[in-house]
């Protein structure tokens, strides 16, 4: 009886190790093909993200007031500042533009006074955490 079980495993043994020789698994190789607007994608995200956090960095508000004269003055700012980044932050009941993104105090008053020039309500704020 003992023979014939050994018999019988020997016979499905035999065929399965065949049929696993004939396998073979996946090539190695890997092509990953990417839109190029992914990364530009990517880094408009992060220049975004950056300029949206608040953090211990300077900035100079330029206007407080209503959504769309916020957005507007935004527009307008980054036209005529290219240099500079910008946000809209709201804090009930208002639209706040801050700009910039400063080190230090004397980096920020620096800047300050010219962008003063052209928004003469423009103020200095250092944003809690």
């Amino acid at each position: 009886m003992r023979i014939v079980t050994f018999r019988r495993g020997l016979l499905l043994f035999i065929p399965l190790c065949v049929c696993s020789i004939k396998l073979s698994a996946q090539e190695s190789n890997l092509t990953v093909t990417q839109d190029p607007k992914f990364e530009q994608l990517l880094n408009e995200k992060r220049k975004i993200n950056s300029s949206i956090t608040v953090n211990d960095r300077y900035k100079i508000q330029i206007y407080n007031g209503d959504s769309e004269t916020s957005k507007k003055t935004l527009v307008d700012f980054r036209r005529d500042f290219k240099n500079y980044d910008g946000t809209i932050v709201f804090s009930t009941p208002t639209y706040k533009v801050w700009v910039g993104n400063f080190k230090s105090r004397i980096e920020a008053e620096h800047n300050l006074i010219d962008l003063k020039k052209r928004y003469p309500n423009a103020l200095l704020i250092k944003p809690n955490k």
